[in-house]
């Protein structure tokens, strides 16, 4: 990281650091913290409301995201000088919905996405200078320049990628659940899409298969309200994307509280390893630079 991303870092860090230690003199002691927005669930008892994190996990969710922020921000100054060419879809707003997700999971566990992926690969362990290599081209980007803003790959952290092809990426994903069950691994995939994919086809026959196998696969769809320039309400009938899953037990959650995303992923993770079929979850989230305002689910 540059010095001054560093020192930027930890000036936003300062007022945090003070009122963590005044939680707990001890960065592991255990603090429960209960959820601002109760999560809404379909065919299935929500978890509890009552989360457990520590000053120090705090402290690293508010660093990691705001590392995140800057990067994208950085991401964007540089789209907008010409440096980074063809696309770029920032997460910026969507933070708490990659640091939440990761610290329920382990890198065994697999994640997909779409286009939106650069936050997605730092949260997997991968680092700055590999993304704005990628980012511009260069040869030490995670793809070795080749794929781009929209295809960050991680394969040794269990990230396979975020792809362009709308809503291309969730059989991809189950089909990384059906290796995980047919090599009897005791972990979960997390395939990743926005409400602009809601409605593809090969989402509903992805959905029908990993039901069908009892895979362990949870269905993410991050909705920010817009698929590009569409607004929710002008392509969805039912905007209600956690019910979508109809014979699939689905959960609604606030992806703007890290706590209840790390929550509801957990949740979900223990739920298809144990019971199956398949938990959807849906994440609402307000990003920063689309139209309108983002909103995330975790379920359906």
């Amino acid at each position: 990281m540059a010095l001054s991303t560093i020192r930027t870092v930890n000036h936003l860090l300062k007022p945090f650091t003070a009122a963590t230690r005044r939680l707990s003199s001890d960065s592991n002691a255990t603090i429960n913290v209960e959820i601002s927005k109760p999560y809404t669930a379909h065919n299935i008892d929500p978890p509890s409301s009552i989360v457990e994190t520590t000053p120090n996990e705090l402290m690293t969710f508010f660093s990691d995201m705001a590392e995140m922020r800057r990067m994208e921000i950085a991401a964007d100054s540089l789209y907008k000088a010409k440096l980074i060419r063809g696309f770029c879809h920032l997460y910026d707003g969507q933070e708490a919905v990659a640091i939440g997700m990761e610290a329920a999971i382990t890198k065994k566990d697999c994640i997909i996405t779409a286009y939106r992926d650069h936050c997605i690969f730092l949260a997997r362990g991968g680092g700055l200078v590999e993304s704005f290599a990628e980012l511009m081209g260069r040869k030490d980007g995670c793809s070795k320049g080749k794929g781009g803003s929209m295809h960050f790959y991680k394969k040794d952290s269990g990230f396979y990628g975020g792809h362009g092809i709308v809503g291309a990426q969730v059989p991809l994903g189950i089909g990384i659940s059906f290796a995980q069950k047919y090599n009897k691994e005791d972990h979960v995939t997390f395939a990743m899409y926005g409400d602009g994919a809601a409605n593809q086809g090969q989402l509903f026959e992805a959905l029908n298969m990993a039901a069908l196998w009892d895979l362990p696969a949870i269905l993410v769809c991050e909705n920010n309200h817009y698929g590009m320039g569409t607004a929710e309400w002008r392509a969805a009938k039912s905007p209600a994307y956690y019910k979508r899953g109809d014979y699939v037990p689905g959960l609604k959650v606030d992806g703007m509280d890290a706590l209840a995303v790390k929550q509801a992923c957990k949740f979900a993770k223990d739920h298809v390893l144990t019971k199956g079929p398949i938990e959807v979850i849906v994440f609402h989230v307000r990003g920063l630079l689309d139209s309108g305002v983002h909103e995330t689910h975790l379920g359906q």
